[in-house]
This record gives structure tokens, C-alpha cells and sequence, in this order.
């Protein structure tokens, strides 16, 4: 496994585990403080408290099952990565995604700067 899948697989671990824990201010702190996020919204937001606002909205139980499919290197600092992701509603329905993600380092940190996520079939 390459140092930046070990990253993003570090990232996605507490990512998910916060969104399975309903705990969006959790979530919304591994992105940057300007990131880009389009959810399933019709219209992105840009930065900590629209990604808050999100994920507050999403229901308890979310449960989501990610699989990591590329990682592609921008630089030293910066990375893109394409996911498949399975988001399991308390409900038992299952949509199944596509995930594009920028990641860049802020000191010792990796964050998310950039989250566009997209319905297969949709």
C-alpha cells in the first residue's frame, strides 16, 4: 500500500466512523476550512459550517461501507482519490456512490479540501 492510500484509509476510517456516530462537527473538522463538498444536494457549500449543516442533516444510523478504487499523487502535499461508497439509511436502503476527493497536508494533518460525491444511476 502506498503512504498516500495508507492516508486515505486513515482519513476515511475516522470519517466513517463519525458519520456512523452522528457526529457531524466531528466530520466536518477533517476537511479544510474552505473545503469544496458537494453532497447530495443540489448546491455545494463551501467550508466547515455548510459540511456541518450537511451531515446534521443526515439521518442517525447512516452507515457508510467505502472501497478505495485510485489514488493519484498532485504532489508532495496533495493527492486525488476516487471511492466507491455504499451509504447503508437506518431504513435498510442502500445508495450506492461515487466519491472524488482532494486531500492536502496542513502540517502534520491530512485534510479534505475538496468532496464531490455522486448516485450511481443517477
Amino acid at each position: 500500500m502506498s503512504e498516500q492510500s495508507s492516508i486515505l484509509e486513515g482519513v476515511l476510517e475516522v470519517w466513517a466512523r463519525d458519520v456512523r456516530e452522528h457526529n457531524p462537527e466531528r466530520v466536518a473538522s477533517y476537511f479544510t476550512e474552505d473545503a469544496v463538498f458537494q453532497g447530495f444536494d443540489p448546491r455545494h457549500t463551501v467550508g466547515r459550517p455548510g459540511i456541518t449543516a450537511y451531515y446534521d442533516k443526515q439521518p442517525v444510523g447512516l452507515d457508510p461501507d467505502y472501497r478505495v478504487q485510485e489514488v493519484r499523487p498532485l504532489g508532495d502535499d496533495a493527492f486525488l482519490a476516487f471511492v466507491d461508497i455504499d451509504f447503508a439509511r437506518p431504513s435498510g436502503e442502500v445508495i450506492p456512490t461515487h466519491l472524488t476527493l482532494a486531500l492536502v497536508r496542513d502540517g502534520a494533518e491530512w485534510l479534505i479540501e475538496q468532496y464531490h460525491v455522486s448516485k450511481i444511476g443517477a
